[in-house]
């Protein structure tokens, strides 16, 4: 499944809402995105959200998207 993943670059600052970024990860679960971001990033993730069907379509029509490999 994939997955998008909603985080702020650092864990030191406060979040805020404009410097939320987000990347593209697949994944067997939810708890292994967490697994992955915890253990390759220094990222403070705000939200996970699984993506499928119409709204994965719409994702991937996107420029920006790109799987992000660990």
């Amino acid at each position: 499944m994939i997955y998008k993943v909603y985080y702020q670059e650092s864990k030191e600052r406060n979040p805020k809402r404009e410097q939320t970024l987000s990347l593209y990860v697949e994944a067997k679960n939810e708890e292994a995105v967490h697994n992955l971001m915890r253990d390759n990033t220094p990222y403070n993730v705000e939200y996970i959200q699984a993506l499928d069907g119409n709204h994965l379509d719409y994702e991937k029509a996107n420029a920006d998207f790109k799987l992000t490999e660990f």
